[in-house]
């Protein structure tokens, strides 16, 4: 069993090295300086703090910078959009961004982050999922991950989406279950880490995490989020700090509904209360547009912990607009 394991990691690794030039003995994170634009030279010369903090995501041991890249709602996952999409990805390489986030279901958003970053695959952290639950259409989306991500090894690979008792159970079936071909493939060093990640149900992703040591849980935080009655805040962070897994928090601005007028001031708000609950490493957010990209970017150079007062002060503006901003909880 494990000469055919080594034989098919060989023969992928060399498929790997053919379509994309990626070796596969490139292992060294963050040993070159980041490309900076002038504009942001300029800035970073003024104020040489500027650079986006960065936090120890859970037990991995993987530094990120604590704002990363989503590749899903906007020109990366729209098929129409591509020139756009590459002009995204390489302007928040120039910004400081290292972490990327993507999933197999993410139309060509894989494809695109291949296509941007492959020359700088050494210094960024790749997280990319599968909704599959079983263990050999897990293993065929891997292959196809990697093919289209132009990389021979994946830092973060995620169980996409659980929301029933039956995922987790499915996924974590010792024989047949998708956490087989996680661990086939971390034998292999195909992959580094192992996530979950889920929008719906808190107690599911809670159930996750005691049953199994999942690396990172990719879950929905944001200011609206305390006032639900079953909340990914309250339930879901305690747990992950007592299992020292790594949050990724995400819908932070719920998809622009907490700027209504009358609600969040804007992203400096919305990406701080985030960031300022304990236990989360770090935020992924999209974005639709050059600047918008580059406003998401100066919000988390210039974060500070939020005081227990102004998170307060957060949650008494969300109040009465949580459902509102709670609309993703009801995807199918």
């Amino acid at each position: 069993m494990k000469n055919n394991r080594r034989t098919r990691r060989n023969f992928l690794l060399a498929s790997l090295a053919v379509a994309s030039g990626v070796s596969a003995s490139c292992r060294n994170y963050f040993t070159r300086s980041p490309k900076v634009s002038p504009a942001l030279a300029e800035s970073l010369s003024s104020n040489p703090s500027a650079e986006m903090p960065q936090r120890v995501l859970g037990k991995t041991n993987i530094s990120v910078p604590i704002l990363g890249l989503g590749g899903s709602a906007s020109p990366l996952s729209r098929p129409d959009q591509e020139g756009d999409a590459i002009a995204i990805l390489e302007r928040a390489f120039d910004l400081g961004i290292r972490y990327f986030d993507t999933a197999a279901n993410y139309g060509p958003s894989e494809e695109r982050i291949g296509k941007a970053l492959s020359s700088h695959r050494q210094e960024i952290i790749l997280a990319t999922k599968t909704s599959s639950r079983n263990r050999d259409s897990a293993w065929r989306d891997l292959e196809q991950s990697l093919q289209r991500l132009q990389t021979d090894y994946l830092d973060l690979w995620q169980f996409h989406a659980l929301t029933y008792d039956w995922d987790v159970n499915t996924i974590l079936e010792p024989k047949q279950g998708a956490i087989k071909a996680a661990l086939e493939a971390k034998e292999q060093g195909l992959i580094r880490g192992i996530g979950i990640t889920g929008h719906h149900n808190p107690e599911i992703i809670v159930e996750g995490l005691r049953r199994y040591v999942f690396d990172t849980a990719l879950v929905p935080i944001n200011a609206a989020d305390k006032h639900h009655s079953s909340s990914f805040i309250k339930k879901v962070l305690p747990v992950a700090q007592e299992k020292n897994t790594g949050i990724i928090a995400m819908k932070v601005p719920a998809y622009g509904r907490l700027f209504k007028p009358g609600v969040l001031d804007g992203m400096g708000q919305a990406m701080g209360y985030a960031l300022s609950q304990s236990g989360v490493s770090c935020c992924i957010i999209a974005a639709d547009t050059l600047s918008q990209l580059e406003e998401n970017v100066r919000v988390a150079q210039e974060f500070k912990p939020l005081s227990s007062d102004e998170l307060g002060m957060i949650e008494q503006r969300t109040a009465k607009v949580w459902r509102d901003s709670s609309f993703f909880r009801d995807w199918g």
